[in-house]
């Protein structure tokens, strides 16, 4: 049986800077093709990104049969696994055509040796057909994810004709997104405990105990190092985010490296240009933690922080009600005299707004509250019939 083994902490070694050739030194390289012809190792995963010059000079050293496999093409292959849907689908195919595009002279060096020296350059003219169809291919995905932005701009651009906040779950894969959204709406979106269950957005209606309403949306996981190719292709899914009132940043806060993965969705974040948008950060999994109430307390403190467990419900109340007082910052301060025959409108104030007092007076109803800009520019015109007193 063949074996697959990743490059471990026993098999690293610091350098002041990756070894342009091979990534690692040559007496690194010697030790791992011993390890390899000991084990009978297939593939050999680095933990970073590869060069093509790396990648090739690493299979001519470990033998044509050994794999060797960066970062980059591990996450690509995982994504691959995982794409569910048409669009999931086709921002895979993309990236792993970009991803391959100039690692192709690796595909064509037997022609080279085919020629037998008395024909030059025949691998090469076979590596030009190939990245010419290579090429082509990209640019018909890049047409059809083109078309699939367009109509969910449009999607959006319906939705925002229906003035609910909408709230955004990002976080590091596996953080708990998808679980959190099925405890709120009953979604039945797949949640697993595995990288990258999620690589489409899905987005419900979330009615809290009060009656407010707001649409919750659950996005791609992050990673450490996330590959540049994939932020690209997923442009569609990750605008999504740039559509919100509200981020929050769900964090497997019992998990080890918490804080490593934080900066990494800090980082992607930062890359999408929303930082203008609120944001609440949520600490999940707590009821894995050593001690679940100095957590609690941790997170109190910090003022921008809840604690809960999706799998369970615990915290839930406390996570809505941190989600009302974050979306009430983002409203804007309306008082406007509702016309008896705009009844829906008046619902839609109440349930989606905060409302802070009603006067009814012979003409309509007197609103005072915090609204959505969205549902703010609806009442434009009945906020220019109210003259206060």
């Amino acid at each position: 049986m063949r074996k697959t083994v990743a490059l471990s902490s026993e098999m690293a070694r610091r350098l002041a800077t990756p070894n342009p050739r091979t990534y690692i030194g040559s007496g690194k390289v010697s030790e791992m093709k011993s390890a390899i012809h000991a084990l009978d190792v297939e593939t050999v995963i680095f933990d970073d990104e590869l060069s093509p010059g790396q990648l090739r000079n690493l299979e001519k050293v470990f033998g044509k049969d050994v794999r060797v496999c960066d970062r980059t093409a591990l996450i690509l292959d995982i994504f691959n696994q995982r794409a569910a849907t048409h669009e999931a689908a086709l921002q895979v195919a993309l990236a792993q055509m970009e991803y391959q595009l100039p690692r192709l002279t690796r595909m064509w060096s037997h022609l080279e040796r085919q020629a037998g020296g008395r024909v030059k350059g025949m691998g090469e003219k076979q590596i030009e057909v190939d990245k010419r169809i290579l090429r082509d291919q990209i640019g018909v995905l890049k047409k059809e994810l083109e078309s699939v932005r367009r109509h969910r701009k449009l999607y959006r651009n319906r939705r925002v004709s229906v003035p609910i906040p909408v709230v955004s779950l990002v976080g590091y894969t596996n953080a708990g997104k998808s679980t959190l959204l099925n405890q709120l709406t009953g979604a039945n979106v797949l949640a697993e405990d595995r990288l990258f269950a999620t690589l489409d957005p899905t987005t419900r209606r979330v009615q809290m105990k009060n009656g407010k309403e707001f649409l919750l949306t659950d996005t791609v996981g992050f990673i450490q190092k996330l590959p540049t190719t994939l932020v690209a292709a997923f442009r569609a899914t990750l605008e999504e985010i740039s559509e919100s009132s509200l981020l929050v940043h769900v964090v497997d806060i019992s998990h080890p490296l918490a804080e490593q993965q934080i900066d990494a969705v800090d980082k992607v974040l930062s890359e999408l240009d929303v930082s203008l948008i609120p944001m609440l950060i949520v600490w999940n999994k707590v009821d894995k933690v050593s001690d679940p109430e100095k957590m609690k307390a941790e997170a109190k403190s910090r003022g921008n922080v809840v604690c809960l467990s999706a799998l369970n419900g615990d915290g839930l109340d406390d996570f809505c009600n941190a989600i009302q007082e974050k979306l009430k910052d983002s409203m804007v301060w309306v008082e406007a005299l509702v016309p008896f025959d705009k009844g829906e409108l008046l619902s839609s104030i109440h349930r989606i707004g905060m409302v802070e007092t009603t006067d009814y007076t012979e003409n309509g109803t007197l609103v005072k509250a915090y609204v959505p800009l969205r549902l703010a520019r609806l009442l434009t015109p009945m906020r220019q019939l109210y003259v206060s007193p």
